[in-house]
């Protein structure tokens, strides 16, 4: 019963594998035809036109940022999206390296922040609450969540 079922497990992994296989070729085969298309229409396009389109599109986004900058700085998704961001950039980084330059820092401040103060990167303790507060990227240290303490030690990093 046992050989059975390890079997069945095989074959369908295999049978998964080649299905799989087959689809990713033939994606693969439509986005280079469908590259063939875009290249020719592109050959069609006059060289002053294409300039002209990609001036009108720059255009456009710099009409559509500076219409949406105050909206965007006060979008709570767009700040939970950045800060996001920062921490996989934080995860995947060598730390050790990262210490190292914000070692200078640390002899700066004694070890000590304080509101107002900037860090790059780290791991602050409140000296009241000892809540831990984690900085991903540059940014202006604001007084803790928990309590409003504005006094905090940067802990070490661990690699």
């Amino acid at each position: 019963m046992k050989k059975e079922q390890e079997q069945d497990f095989y074959s369908r992994l295999s049978q998964w594998v080649l299905d799989v296989k087959q689809h990713e070729v033939t994606q693969i085969v439509e986005l280079v035809e469908h590259a063939k298309l875009l290249l020719k229409a592109a050959e069609m396009i006059p060289e002053e036109k294409i300039k002209q389109f990609i001036d009108n599109f720059k255009y456009d986004l710099h009409e559509f940022y500076q219409q949406h900058q105050e909206q965007a700085k006060h979008s709570l998704y767009l700040a939970i999206m950045n800060e996001s961001f920062w921490a996989v950039m934080a995860n995947i980084t060598d730390k050790s390296q990262v210490e190292w330059a914000e070692l200078c820092d640390d002899f700066d401040h004694n070890g000590d922040y304080r509101s107002g103060d900037y860090i790059g990167f780290g791991v602050l303790e409140c000296q009241n609450c000892h809540h831990s507060l984690q900085i991903t990227h540059l940014c202006q240290i604001k007084d803790c969540l928990h309590c409003g303490h504005q006094h905090f030690v940067r802990q070490s990093l661990t690699p």
